[in-house]
């Protein structure tokens, strides 16, 4: 779901530890969507004890595996792709439940070493094995690449302007669009037919048999919802606890790209506009930019940088794109928010002191260079060690689920409308899927989940969203809840992208529902356990 990257890289070692070649293993046919109850055997998972980071002494808790799956389900015996996985085994093997898959979303987020995170409990952590892994074309498993080399791959994407508003800008990006899914075509090989969610799920439900599940457990967040949306309607009778976190709509995304990204682009606007509020109930020095009128200081930075960049004191230049990516950026993660608030107010000093060459630089400048700085536009992992050092699964995803018009102009012409409803982000937005509109695999051509959404699963799913997330709205956490055909949804009150994991009551909720299945109440508004503006000591 996201144009902002959440996830570190790797290190090389654990890298080159299971790159996901492909793999010539036989595999049993694919059973149908509606499962029957004698499933068809898979072979199981093959683990090897590995070390997550063998920077640091071997933990001795883990276990790697690259798994064997379909290139294409409609041809289950053909060429198979690998599934890079990793688990952390069960703290207490004795009361081990099973299996707990993750999934960091993106499209286009690595799994992987999720398998380390601490979002989850010790009890979670006792009780389940947690079993990350990359997704289909990404990072280890048979990354797809549009591009050889980094340097062929810079020569195009360094012609795209994040936030184009001059003809000049619209016209070379769309170009470079173009040469992007130009090379995609050349270089992307088959994998690029079979990259959407559908796929995934089918590949999610094989691992879970090859580790020996009956019904799944799963965490999902961000775009990782929609595959535990697809995976709850495909597979409705193997759900044992599903959790998802930040919230697509499923019904709109797979229906309507364009409206789903207007309404994406809102979400972004609401999320910044109670930071604001909240930053100017705050005040200063609790929110450095909380003096005065933050909605018209900021109005005041963001609409000067639509007509030139700033020139900070040592040179560095403030684009509107760099400026627009670092407040998105920042609105995903309470801890980035007073440090953005820091940046808004040294920004906004520079301003005020040009054409007054008399007065001194301010103190606080540096701050500034932080919103000079463009944050990538996808998560785009994959081997370093590769002449191309990167993967293009967001797109290879997103292009195949979510349908878009075929004219590239649309794009800059719905730029125009959705800017005067989201000022911010409605341009940033709109240019987020020219892509989509050339890709070579586009989601009419391609078999895709599309629904129905609202088959009753085993157990009910436990919906999460935040009031205030700026990647996937409240509102779609509302939809994910009334769509499915048996879900609760719990809320927290946040200006974050998801919440597993930061607040001490909903993770009281998480593991009660993972451990014993229970289903939260519904109706709960909940707290983070930190403030984005805590009080200065």
């Amino acid at each position: 779901m996201s144009r902002i990257p959440s996830l570190a890289l790797a290190v090389a070692s654990a890298f080159a530890l299971v790159a996901g070649t492909a793999v010539a293993a036989a595999a049993a046919p694919e059973p149908p969507s509606a499962a029957p109850a004698a499933e068809a055997r898979v072979d199981p998972v093959a683990w090897t004890p590995c070390n997550p980071d063998p920077t640091k002494p071997d933990p001795g808790i883990y276990d790697c595996a690259v798994y064997p799956v379909p290139l294409d389900y409609a041809d289950p015996s053909g060429e198979k792709i690998g599934i890079a996985m990793m688990r952390r085994r069960a703290g207490d093997p004795s009361k081990r439940i099973g299996s707990l898959f993750l999934n960091p979303g993106g499209p286009g987020g690595s799994g992987y070493l999720w398998a380390t995170t601490s979002r989850f409990g010790p009890d979670v952590q006792a009780r389940f094995d947690l079993v990350g892994f990359d997704p289909r074309g990404v990072a280890r498993s048979n990354p797809l690449k549009c591009f050889t080399t980094d340097e062929e791959a810079s020569a195009v994407t360094d012609r795209q302007v994040g936030v184009p508003v001059t003809k000049a800008e619209i016209d070379g990006t769309l170009a470079a669009t173009q040469d992007y899914t130009d090379a995609c075509e050349r270089n992307a090989g088959p994998l690029i037919e079979h990259m959407s969610t559908e796929n995934v799920v089918r590949d999610l439900d094989r691992m879970r048999r090859a580790v020996g599940d009956k019904q799944l457990s799963f965490a999902g967040f961000s775009y990782g919802t929609l595959i535990g949306a697809t995976y709850a309607n495909m597979y409705p009778d193997k759900v044992r606890a599903l959790i998802i976190d930040g919230n697509v709509d499923p019904n709109l995304r797979l229906h309507n790209g364009l409206e789903y990204d207007r309404q994406r682009a809102g979400g972004f606007e609401l999320a910044l506009d109670e930071y604001l509020k909240r930053c100017k109930t705050a005040g200063a020095p609790r929110c450095a930019f909380g003096d005065g009128d933050t909605r018209a200081k900021f109005d005041a930075i963001r609409d000067h940088l639509r007509t030139s960049p700033v020139t900070l004191p040592d040179g560095t230049k403030v684009t509107l794109s760099s400026f627009t990516s670092q407040v998105a950026n920042a609105l995903y993660a309470q801890t980035r928010q007073a440090p953005l608030a820091k940046s808004l107010q040294a920004l906004h000093e520079v301003l005020q002191q040009q054409g007054a060459p008399s007065l001194a630089a301010p103190k606080a400048a540096d701050d500034a260079n932080a919103l000079a700085v463009t944050v990538p536009t996808a998560l785009r992992e994959a081997l370093p060690e590769t002449p191309y050092s990167a993967d293009d699964s967001y797109y290879g995803v997103n292009c195949q689920d979510k349908p878009y018009p075929s004219n590239p102009r649309v794009f800059a012409n719905v730029a125009r409308a959705w800017e005067k409803e989201s000022p911010t982000f409605g341009r940033y937005q709109a240019f987020d899927a020219p892509a989509c509109a050339t890709w070579p695999a586009p989601a009419r051509d391609v078999e895709r989940y599309t629904g129905p959404w609202n088959r009753r699963t085993a157990n009910p799913v436990m919906v999460i969203g935040n009031l205030y997330d700026p990647a996937t709205q409240y509102k779609f956490a509302q939809n994910m809840q009334r769509q499915l055909g048996s879900a609760v949804l719990v809320s927290v009150d946040v200006i974050e992208h998801c919440a597993v994991g930061r607040s001490t009551e909903l993770n009281k909720l998480v593991t009660d529902y993972l451990v014993n299945k229970a289903v939260p109440a519904p109706g709960q508004l909940l707290k983070p356990d930190a403030e984005a503006f805590p009080p200065v000591a």
